[in-house]
């Protein structure tokens, strides 16, 4: 282990008042070194005072032989399975997007069969190593190497082999190419086809180690039209280009316009619902495009944000809940503001002051729905298995459409008639 990881694990065995706090201040990577390397009671005293998610993710640094240690620690029955499962499904979502390239693309191309060793670890520790996983798994696992819980490349087994059991690992490092589980299709397959080890090492959005695929399995998976086989999968193929013909053209458009306009009839059924409400106060039409306008201004905003989150890894429909309460609380205190702004300006624009608290509650109660739907339906549509940028517009509209309308028209009829 690293000289400064080593006195901070020091300093976190005999401070044990201030132990926690002291793991909490390290990086994510230093935790999952550091956590390994101290006295089985030191781990059980921070596995009991650490919170689920903070273990799920120093699991996720480990290997597999480690992260099994680490489990096995975990006296609570129930709390062990619930951090399994919740790792478990964090590694899958991940894998599962980074195998969206081809269809039959499985679990199995990802190999987690390797060892995480610190470049300080001697060859003599590291056959010891070997040996253990072999007994355990029958298999010989390659050898990935880091530095303070970042990757810095692979040991070969014939230096392995023949050089002395006293030497480091770091002597005998060798760069191995990797490749972020969010590249692109094209990036995915230039590293595949590059490898000269015939390998690529899939890394986490915070750069710890998935997997590992082989670039012959992987080639043999897409045979020779790997560029058809991408496109097909990744959607390319059913992307527009800009000289494409009419007639493809429509053939790709024409289900998702039929779909768009049987959501404007639900917005326009709302305003029948309120045919009286319309006629008797006219001045209410003025307000709706503006209503929709800033619902639909609101919601894009959440969306980017979710998307982004959904690419990076980092949300999903189980854990966005602590999300959504956040951005419902930015959108209560934006509704907020904009309300008063549109209500002032109808109070002195229309004279009139339930006017002004009409369309400011309404603002209000829009920016609400917009970021509720803006963060719950993308994410709904992914657990789906839908595309979420391509998917969600027409449904994240219709929400704030409809109900943006509805909360005008209804608070109109309400306060007004």
């Amino acid at each position: 282990m690293h000289v400064d990881l080593e006195e901070k694990a020091r300093q976190i065995t005999y401070s044990a008042g201030e132990r926690t706090t002291l793991f909490r201040a390290l990086t994510l990577s230093e935790q999952s070194v550091v956590l390994g390397q101290l006295s089985p009671h030191v781990q059980q005293s921070l596995i009991e005072k650490l919170k689920d998610y903070e273990l799920v993710d120093i699991l996720d640094h480990l290997d597999l032989r480690q992260a099994e240690s680490l489990v096995s620690r975990i006296k609570n029955v129930r709390r062990r399975d619930r951090i399994v499962a919740a790792l478990k499904g964090a590694v899958r979502d991940k894998i599962d997007y980074f195998l969206r390239f081809h269809p039959k693309a499985t679990v199995s191309l990802i190999n987690f069969n390797y060892l995480f060793l610190s470049a300080t670890t001697t060859i003599g520790a590291t056959a010891d190593a070997i040996d253990e996983h072999y007994q355990d798994t029958g298999k010989f696992p390659e050898v990935l190497v880091h530095e303070k819980g970042v990757l810095i490349g692979d040991v070969s087994m014939t230096d392995l082999v023949r050089e002395r059991n006293t030497q480091t690992l770091k002597k005998f490092v060798q760069p191995v190419a990797t490749i972020t589980y969010l590249a692109e299709v094209s990036d995915i397959m230039n590293a595949l086809s590059a490898s000269k080890k015939k390998k690529v090492v899939v890394l986490d959005h915070d750069d710890s180690v998935l997997g590992i695929i082989y670039a012959d399995e992987a080639l043999a998976l897409f045979g020779s039209a790997i560029d058809q086989s991408l496109y097909d999968v990744a959607g390319v193929d059913d992307s527009e280009r800009p000289f494409d013909g009419a007639l493809v053209k429509f053939r790709r458009r024409y289900r998702w316009l039929i779909l768009n306009l049987a959501t404007c009839f639900l917005a326009g059924s709302v305003i029948y619902l309120f045919e009286d409400t319309v006629t008797a106060l006219v001045i209410l039409t003025m307000y709706i495009p503006i209503v929709a306008g800033m619902g639909g201004n609101a919601a894009a905003q959440t969306f980017a944000v979710t998307l982004r989150g959904i690419t990076l890894g980092t949300i999903s429909l189980k854990n966005c809940w602590a999300a959504v309460g956040r951005e419902t609380g930015a959108a209560l205190l934006n509704g907020v503001v904009i309300g008063c702004i549109v209500a002032l300006i109808s109070v002195v624009w229309n004279e009139s002051a339930l006017l002004g608290l009409t369309v400011g509650l309404t603002m209000v109660g829009v920016h609400l729905i917009a970021a509720v739907a803006g963060a719950v339906i993308p994410l709904f549509l992914r657990s789906l298995g839908k595309d979420p940028a391509a998917t969600s517009s027409i449904f994240i509209t219709t929400a704030t459409d409809v109900g943006g309308l509805l909360l005008l028209l209804s608070l109109g009829t309400l306060l007004l008639m």
